[in-house]
């Protein structure tokens, strides 16, 4: 048996890598094993054909690398083949508006699907226990059915506000979702109702059994492309065969004298140093824990790393991104000069729009100081699911931007940026924290709140991802209803617009585990239906 602690969105995956840590098995394994089980118990937020980032550090084998696994264009993409059928963007920056939505739901919306390659890879790289061993609690749960929480649900029936597609058209846009998703008189599942998906079941088994070349190059993949050819899709057989993992060294900066590890574009890792390098210049702590001051500061760095996320930031085999000098103490301190005095940043958009957040995450920590922090996604789901597989596809599509010349625009083989950034903390060359988090672009924003909560003002992983959160990604300022009014009026009165959710826990969903003295302490967002367990 091995010790550790797993944390994630979802009760039955956290079991599920806890169990696979009582089998003996690593933080990979049980990291791995976790992440099958999301794809089935939360099918809207990630998936077998989804992307992803993965952060693996394991001390004993002097390994510390990450995976990336982000979804890319098809081959078929064109530069300006959406051009003209702009609305606008989303709100903050995180996804495009198209008249005829055809970037947002069905065939024409999906990416290259690299997750489950990365996650064999993963395993057979770094883990210890056997392929089939670590899909079976997915595929048991698939076929026998598990019960609707009310996170899933709540997603599932939530409207959306500004253009894009209700998640409820997604699920019904094929007849394998009405069936999967719908009862008998046509509405969708309700909380505590058991959903089974054998299409699931058996094509998790056929990965198990032939393992995911089927995926990618067999019998498995031409059943994909045949549909996608059928339906008017992009990817193709080829673009399948053609997917490929990519492994690079952790990006680092320094914070108060502790190192972060986090991931190098397109993920969101250059946003957390940003912000960290910028927010070094100010005493937070003597701000005070979401005081009018230290919304204000902490905002300000959010805007400015926005700002150049939205201009710089990419895919760095096609965009020449300036890293060194985005997460440089020098840019950083011009940043929190211009902060201190008292200069507000405009963040600029296309057109008011709506925000993205489907996605999930996991991170682990086991007795031999290994350790994954892992974000997953499909995006905003695309609702295209092939007959008789059971899984839907990604719908990475949304975020490219329509309008060539940018930093996001469309081309073959490019992946967007996402603000996915599986991050771990190391005080003294000890691992401290491993943190992340689902949220689209709220996602670095709730990540970095976690580490200033931990590292500025002391807290435990579980009171860091409970505290209020805020979150700037707009020229709006965005709190949760537990933010006092006294504090948010204070913040109008400097002319700042304030936007207040009615959720007491919002913007991200950050699920941590904290190394302290030797021990695990947990941290699983109250804002999700997930949980933090140690064996």
């Amino acid at each position: 048996m091995t010790h550790g602690m797993i944390c994630a969105p979802q009760p039955e995956a956290v079991e599920a890598g806890a169990l696979a840590l009582k089998k003996g098995g690593n933080a990979v394994d049980a990291a791995i094993t976790c992440a099958l089980v999301q794809t089935v118990v939360d099918p809207q937020m990630c998936g077998i054909a989804g992307f992803g980032s993965l952060q693996v550090y394991l001390p004993g084998r002097g390994v510390h690398t990450m995976i990336d696994f982000h979804g890319r264009a098809p081959a078929k993409t064109t530069p300006e083949m959406w051009r003209d059928i702009l609305e606008y963007e989303a709100e903050d920056g995180f996804g495009f508006i198209l008249k005829g939505r055809v970037n947002d739901l069905g065939y024409q919306a999906v990416t290259t699907p690299g997750s489950l390659k990365a996650f064999h890879e993963a395993l057979t790289r770094f883990g210890t226990l056997p392929w089939k061993d670590v899909i079976e609690p997915a595929a048991v749960l698939a076929g026998e059915g598990f019960m609707v929480r009310p996170h899933v649900h709540d997603f599932w029936t939530r409207k959306e506000s500004f253009g894009l597609t209700d998640h409820i058209e997604r699920l019904r846009l094929t007849p394998s979702g009405r069936r999967i998703y719908f009862d008998e008189r046509g509405e969708v599942l309700q909380p505590g109702a058991i959903l089974r998906n054998p299409d699931m079941a058996r094509s998790l088994r056929r990965i198990a059994s032939e393992g995911p070349e089927v995926f990618y190059q067999g019998a498995m993949a031409q059943e994909i492309a045949g549909d996608f050819a059928a339906n008017g899709g992009l990817l193709s057989l080829e673009d399948l065969a053609n997917v490929r993992t990519e492994e690079t060294e952790p990006l680092w900066g320094d914070y108060r004298g502790h190192r972060i590890a986090t991931n190098r574009p397109p993920g969101g890792g250059v946003m957390i140093l940003q912000m960290l390098h910028i927010l070094e210049n100010f005493d937070l702590k003597a701000m005070g824990h979401n005081s009018a001051d230290y919304i204000r500061v902490v905002s300000e760095a959010m805007k400015r790393a926005t700002v150049d996320k939205d201009a710089l930031v990419g895919d760095p085999r096609f965009v020449d991104i300036p890293l060194e000098r985005l997460i440089s103490r020098d840019y950083a301190r011009e940043q929190a000069q211009a902060i201190e005095r008292g200069e507000v940043v405009h963040v600029p958009r296309l057109q008011k729009g709506a925000d993205i957040k489907d996605t999930t995450h996991i991170s682990v920590v086991d007795e031999a100081g290994n350790a994954v922090s892992m974000t997953h996604s499909l995006g905003m789901s695309s609702g295209a699911i092939t007959e008789g597989l059971g899984f839907m596809y990604n719908g990475c599509m949304t975020v490219f931007d329509p309008r060539p010349g940018r930093a996001g625009s469309l081309a073959p083989g490019k992946a967007r940026f996402t603000a996915m950034s599986p991050t771990m903390v190391f005080k003294d060359d000890a691992l401290r924290l491993v943190v992340g988090a689902p949220g689209g672009t709220f996602i670095t924003m709730g990540n970095l709140q976690a580490i200033l909560n931990t590292i500025d003002f002391g807290m435990s992983a579980s009171d860091a991802v409970a505290a209020p959160r805020f979150c700037t990604t707009s020229d709006t300022i965005d709190v949760v209803n537990r933010i006092p009014h006294f504090v948010t009026e204070e913040l109008e009165a400097k002319g700042y617009t304030i936007r207040r959710s009615y959720k007491s826990f919002n913007f991200a969903g950050v699920h941590a585990v904290e190394v302290r003295d030797g021990k695990w302490h947990g941290g699983a967002d109250p804002g999700r239906d997930g949980m933090a367990l140690e064996v």
